[in-house]
């Protein structure tokens, strides 16, 4: 039988699993012994109410980003009318920030990022979230288990027939260890949620944010030291427990790897100004068919991408004509404010820049890997050997078994498999 099939079968089993499913056992079709089984009704069950959790959760955090695109619609006005006069100059800033401030509460109470708004209000955002949430969190890493063990020590000091021989310090190291603070059962769990929060943080928005990266790094290496500090000092020790891997967190990984790039492409694409600029260069500005010249390709670029609005539509008493970014036709086009050509030939230079972007990022993540590999090639071949050996060996054991039993039964035997 496979090695590797038979260590899969070999892992032990939760104790909470085997406790609560032991009463309902069936046969393991490659080892013939009873385990523990759980019915296909009792995991339905259990899939359907995770399943609406998770739903609940996405509604509560779409009803939550909406609740803020409306504060920001509402504030807006609030702020532009505002008495104070350095708040009516910038409320465009007061309403940004209140609204940060804001989505920072609700994503420190939905543990979720749902960032809205545009370029700017996102870097403001995730520089607010990348330094306040990991702040707070190292804070409560470390202060909670510091609280709860003076509190312990105060307890045990004024309840306690042993105060004074604590007092003197002359009580047993395991009896101070068992005074410590015990590690939470789903203690991992969070440290893994904590770190996958972080690398989609620091991943996904990085285009909007590029100092993300730095201080993800600086915060891991402070809360590596600050970890190392609580096991020694402020927890007890935890059980080991044995896993093969990382379990469903890589695939999240993985699934937040493809998603960041497929949202930096989107947001290099659409926000960035180089795309409206190469199009025009080698479209519509003066050095058509001649190739790109540096600067003066680019000239007349700005009243390109500006379109005309007949302020007389309004209806407010104002007449004359205004300017604002986009590539749509002027008031006496046919038909007019209609899209451009120059925008679908934008539109499709964002997409294909899309297209182009992800699979050559996907393309270096291939390559790279297949670079590096998972596992080393002369490791790869030590454990074939190892394999090999073993199965060497039971091939022996069971020839010289089956060359004993001959010679018990008086038959000749040869050195070779039966």
């Amino acid at each position: 039988m496979n090695m590797s099939l038979l260590q899969t079968c070999d892992e032990e089993l939760r104790p909470q699993f085997e406790a609560k499913y032991s009463k309902v056992e069936r046969v393991n079709p490659i080892s013939g012994k009873p385990e523990p089984f759980q019915p296909v009704t009792d995991k339905l069950s259990r899939l359907m109410v995770s399943v609406s959790g998770i739903f609940l959760m996405i509604s509560l955090v779409l009803t939550a980003v909406f609740a803020v695109v409306v504060y920001r619609l509402v504030a807006k006005e609030q702020f532009a009318s505002f008495e104070w006069e350095f708040v009516k100059k910038n409320w465009q800033f007061a309403t940004s920030g209140t609204g940060v401030c804001i989505n920072f509460m609700i994503i420190m109470s939905l543990n979720v990022c749902h960032p809205s708004g545009c370029l700017i209000d996102l870097c403001m955002q995730m520089g607010i979230i990348m330094v306040l949430k990991q702040i707070w969190n190292n804070f409560m890493e470390l202060g909670y288990p510091l609280l709860q063990n003076w509190w312990s020590r105060r307890k045990i000091k004024k309840g306690s027939p042993r105060q004074s021989m604590e007092n003197k310090g002359i009580l047993p190291q395991w009896d101070e260890d068992w005074n410590l603070l015990p590690m939470n059962p789903h203690g991992l769990v969070d440290e893994y949620l904590e770190m996958v929060l972080q690398f989609g943080f620091t991943t996904i928005f990085v285009a909007a944010f590029p100092l993300a990266p730095l201080l993800a790094l600086l915060n891991n290496i402070i809360e590596i030291r600050l970890d190392a500090y609580k096991f020694v000092t402020q927890w007890r020790r935890p059980m080991p427990a044995r896993a093969t891997d990382i379990g469903i967190w890589y695939g999240i990984l993985e699934g937040i790897g493809v998603l960041a790039v497929i949202t930096n492409a989107f947001v290099i694409a659409i926000t960035s100004d180089y795309i409206p600029r190469f199009v025009y260069a080698f479209k519509y500005g003066p050095c058509v068919d001649q190739g790109y010249r540096h600067e003066k390709c680019l000239r007349g670029y700005v009243n390109s991408s500006l379109s005309w609005f007949n302020m007389a539509e309004l209806g407010n008493g104002n007449s004359g004509y205004c300017r604002y970014r986009d590539y749509r036709a002027p008031p006496w086009g046919s038909p007019p404010y209609d899209f451009t050509l120059q925008f679908w030939h934008v539109l499709a230079a964002r997409l294909a820049f899309i297209i182009v972007f992800e699979h050559l990022v996907f393309g270096i993540k291939s390559f790279i890997a297949y670079l590096i590999p998972d596992m080393p090639k002369d490791l790869c071949d030590r454990m074939r050997r190892e394999k090999y050996l073993v199965q060497e060996m039971m091939y022996e054991a069971e020839l010289e078994h089956l060359q004993k039993e001959r010679k018990k039964n008086g038959k000749r035997y040869h050195h070779e498999w039966p």
